[in-house]
This record gives C-alpha cells, sequence and structure tokens, in this order.
C-alpha cells in the first residue's frame, strides 16, 4: 500500500509500521507539485525584481522588501537576540541589496539564498563589533579603576586582557553582555544601568553578576590552558 508517496511495509500478524509517519505527514505534508511550481514562480519573480532593483527601479525593490524582509529580520533575530539590533541589520541587509544588485547572479545562488548570506554575515559582524566594544569598555574599566562592585568583578576585572575577554564575551547571553558593558562604561552606577535599560534594579544585579561569575570561570579556564 502506498500512502503520500511512501510504501508501507505491513506484515500478517505485526502491527503496521509507518503509522506514526504518516500521521507526521497528515500534519505536515511533502510539497505538491502544485507547490513546487509555485516556489518556482516566486523564486523567478525576486530575480526579476532584483534585476529592476539593479536597475534604480524603487517599485521594485519596495516589492522585494514586502516579499523577503519578514525572513531576513528573523534570520537576524535569531543570530542577535534582540528585536531592536535585528531591524537595524535588517536595515543595512536591504540597504546593501539596493546599492548591490547588479551583482547578484542568479547562476551562482537564488534570490533568497543570495539575500540570507548578506543577512548572516551583517549579523554575525554585529555580533563581533558588539563583542570588540565590550571588550574596550572593560579594559577601560580595568585601566581607570576606582569603581567597586564586588569580590567577583573584582577578581575579573585584575585579569582583564582583551584577547581572553573577547573569546569570553561570547558565553554571556545578550542581556548579561549589554548590563556589563553599561556598568563599566563612563562610571555608571547600578541604578544608572537599570534606568538605561528601564528595567528593576535587581534584575541589572542579577544580570551583571551572573554575567561576571561566567566571565570569571571562563577566564579562569583561559588562564590555565595559557
Amino acid at each position: 500500500m502506498t500512502e503520500h508517496g511512501f510504501a508501507i511495509a505491513h506484515r500478517p500478524g505485526e502491527p503496521a509500521i509507518g503509522r506514526a509517519d504518516d500521521d507526521l505527514l497528515r500534519l505536515c505534508p511533502l510539497p505538491s507539485e502544485l507547490d513546487r511550481h509555485r516556489a518556482a514562480l516566486a523564486a523567478r519573480r525576486l530575480v526579476v525584481l532584483l534585476a529592476e532593483t539593479a536597475a534604480a527601479d524603487r517599485a521594485a525593490f519596495t516589492e522585494f522588501y514586502r516579499l523577503t524582509s519578514s525572513r531576513v529580520f528573523g534570520l537576524a533575530v535569531r543570530i542577535l537576540r534582540s528585536h531592536a539590533a535585528a531591524e537595524e541589520v535588517t536595515q543595512e541587509v536591504y540597504l546593501q541589496v539596493w546599492s548591490t544588485a547588479d551583482q547578484y547572479d542568479a547562476a551562482l545562488a537564488g534570490p533568497i539564498g543570495w539575500l540570507m548570506m548578506l543577512a548572516h554575515r551583517r549579523a554575525v559582524d554585529r555580533v563581533r563589533a558588539e563583542a570588540a566594544s565590550a571588550v574596550r569598555d572593560l579594559a577601560y574599566a580595568h585601566s581607570h579603576g576606582g569603581r567597586d562592585h564586588d569580590v567577583v568583578a573584582e577578581s575579573v576585572t585584575q585579569r582583564m586582557e582583551e584577547r581572553e575577554v573577547l573569546g569570553c564575551l561570547g558565553t554571556l547571553t545578550p542581556t548579561q553582555r549589554e548590563a556589563i558593558t553599561l556598568a563599566y562604561y563612563s562610571g555608571r552606577t547600578y541604578r544608572e544601568v537599570a534606568d538605561h535599560l528601564s528595567v528593576p534594579l535587581p534584575t541589572v544585579k542579577t544580570r551583571i553578576r551572573d554575567g561576571l561569575k561566567r566571565l570569571e570561570k571562563c577566564l579562569s579556564v583561559e588562564g590555565a590552558d595559557g
């Protein structure tokens, strides 16, 4: 017996196998020939829109944005974990599309694949830039001193070297990294960080303490390896 394009084996006296798969296929059916045809038409339409965008057709660019921006934004959110940052990256991606649409080659990649590549690069560059900025801020705080946070903070700042911190910042959550960066930038207190982020003071204290503990653990490993 064949269902949904799959042959389901069944021996007498044994329970039919493939039933769970069949249920799954009913919930998530395979693309039909019509679906594949529509996808191909949509891809060809995007190729045309990119060609028209390359010729400075604003209407074509607007339509291309409308058809694809949700996917770019979704990818950026998954990488950056911040809607605000993802919105900025999405804007940067489409500015790049507008200025480089003439460089798109349909023989090398589909329009969505090309667009996702641009979005991925922009989002990753944003993560790296934020990490580098945090390193500079933390290094500045370490070199100038004068801040009393707690014992954990002191043990971290005493061993703060840019290369180590850059590697260890990636172990923090975005909210921890943001709070720590603000706490060690231009002498902000926990209260000032809380006001800046519009979150309760206990939340800021928790983010900073947990983040510093994670940095301390990572730096301890880095030091042992070195």
